[in-house]
């Protein structure tokens, strides 16, 4: 894929998106992003997976710049929850040899020989 804009994003901005004939492979299709372009020039934007099954995916321009927008939206705030996930607590281990304090207690087996 040509990436229009690329030594602006050496300079740290964001490449611009692909648009119609810029030397990425467009072809004629159908826009896989619910913009309701049934025919139109496309670009292939990956695969996409359900239930086992794989086809390609492609986006007209409109759509691949909303892409390219969210994407670097993202990417530059790092995306990240807005709490850190922490992990699951569990009981301390008792140390060994500690003498276990509750309402059972140990079956002394001397006492069942007698």
């Amino acid at each position: 894929m040509v990436i229009p804009g690329i030594a602006e994003f050496a300079r740290g901005g964001v490449p611009a998106p692909p648009t119609t004939d810029d030397g990425n492979q467009w072809v004629d299709g159908f826009c896989w992003l619910y913009c309701g372009q049934q025919w139109t020039r496309v670009l292939w934007i990956g695969p996409a997976s359900v239930a086992g099954a794989q086809a390609d995916m492609y986006a007209c321009e409109p759509y691949i710049r909303e892409l390219q927008e969210r994407v670097w939206h993202s990417i530059l705030l790092k995306d990240e929850p807005s709490r850190p996930v922490l992990p699951a607590s569990r009981a301390p281990e008792p140390e060994s040899g500690a003498r276990r304090v509750g309402r059972h207690r140990r079956y002394d087996w001397q006492l069942s020989r007698r």
